[in-house]
């Protein structure tokens, strides 16, 4: 398969790239910057070699091309080397470094801001459905999810199975994350079930059979290699009582799917909304990522229940955005949009589901799911009920 442009804009001077695996960072360097020194800290033998003596750095620099740019692929595996990298930025003016992770935790402990503000960040996320274009498919989005390495596989089914794998091998116990990973293998299938869902740490810990304290440790790690997300509450100029707990969404619909058990109690639509409410919530933080404007996305949702699955907050408006998996379109359906819009009546309301038609009813703008994911793109904002955007 053709590679396909990204979003990402990459910035002018150095800067770290994060993101999970699979998600096409190395391929977007190397496009981006194919003439570059790339150093491949995923390479064994290379991290041995600059761990055992950072200072090779320079001597690698040294003898480079005339390109300006060194890309250090997977910069947590060898931490040390941020030292190295802030003194070469400070007295080579004009070389510019680009960092890539995946996860964020070992630079955490040796503190990523030893480049003194120096580079700036940015993350690569799955693929947004207009970067793939004709080929998006929103049931196949919702089966596999949109991470590169997934999409562009002949059997997704198979590479989705393996990748949790190998994220448990690699991120996690290679690098000692947690002692026990029998215990850590439960929480991965129990944190499943809270996708898209209000966080509750005590029936996590609960199902698992382990302590409070660790499943609190297990989500942070979940955190810090980039596989989940906490949604925290809409709590500007609040005038009713909020719900106290924020949301947990895995990064990607498909590996949500690859992690969530499902057995002959299961209701498939109960599976679907999350999925499908997870493929919004992956698109949105993307919008955000790469637009470049000051936004930040929430949800919403009072004491007494009434929610509304995402609320963007930014420069250019407030958004309430309610997503379910339905065909048809219901008078509950649209409760808690009106709700908040009674709190904030300068907000403008979407509600998104699995019909086909555009309508506007209750001055709430109601789309196809599919429609409204192909027209999301960074350069663009958020379309209002009234036709603009």
């Amino acid at each position: 398969m053709e590679l396909l442009p990204r979003f990402l804009t990459p910035p002018g001077n150095s800067f770290f790239l994060f993101g999970p695996r699979g998600t096409g960072k190395s391929t977007f360097i190397q496009q981006s910057f194919p003439d570059a020194l790339y150093i491949d800290l995923l390479d064994v033998a290379q991290a041995r070699s600059l761990a055992a003596r950072p200072e090779r750095l320079k001597e690698l620099i040294a003898g480079r091309s005339k390109s300006t740019h060194v890309v250090i692929d997977e910069i947590q595996r060898v931490p040390e080397l941020l030292a190295f990298v802030h003194r070469l930025i400070e007295s080579e003016k004009d070389l510019k470094f680009v960092l890539t992770g995946s996860s964020a935790r070992k630079l955490k402990r040796t503190g990523v801001d030893l480049l003194g503000g120096r580079a700036v960040m940015r993350t690569m996320h799955p693929f947004m459905a207009c970067e793939i274009g004709h080929r998006f498919e929103l049931g196949q989005g919702l089966r596999y999810g949109l991470l590169p390495i997934v999409f562009a596989a002949e059997e997704p089914a198979d590479v989705l199975r393996a990748y949790a794998a190998l994220y448990i091998r690699e991120e996690v116990q290679m690098e000692g994350l947690v002692r026990n990973m029998g215990h850590f293998s439960r929480f991965l299938e129990a944190i499943s079930f809270s996708h898209a869902s209000l966080l509750n740490i005590a029936n996590i810990a609960r199902d698992c059979e382990v302590e409070r304290k660790t499943v609190e440790g297990y989500i942070q790690v979940l955190e810090d290699i980039l596989l989940g997300w906490r949604l925290d509450i809409f709590r500007k100029r609040a005038k009713r009582e909020l719900a106290g707990h924020p949301k947990f969404f895995l990064f990607d619909a498909g590996v949500f799917r690859s992690l969530r058990p499902a057995g002959p109690l299961d209701r498939s639509e109960e599976i679907e909304g999350q999925a499908l409410e997870g493929l919004v919530a992956q698109h949105l933080r993307a919008w955000i990522a790469y637009s470049g404007m000051e936004r930040e996305l929430y949800y919403w949702r009072t004491r007494s229940g009434v929610e509304v699955d995402f609320i963007v907050y930014g420069q250019d408006g407030i958004w309430a955005i309610e997503v379910k998996n339905t065909g048809q379109i219901r008078p509950a359906d649209l409760r808690g949009l009106l709700s908040f819009r009674e709190e904030y009546p300068e907000a403008h309301t979407i509600f998104l589901y699995r019909g086909a038609d555009r309508l506007l009813r209750n001055g709430i703008l109601c789309l196809a799911c599919d429609q409204f994911l192909m027209s999301l793109r960074p350069d663009r904002s958020l379309e209002a009920p009234g036709g603009g955007t």
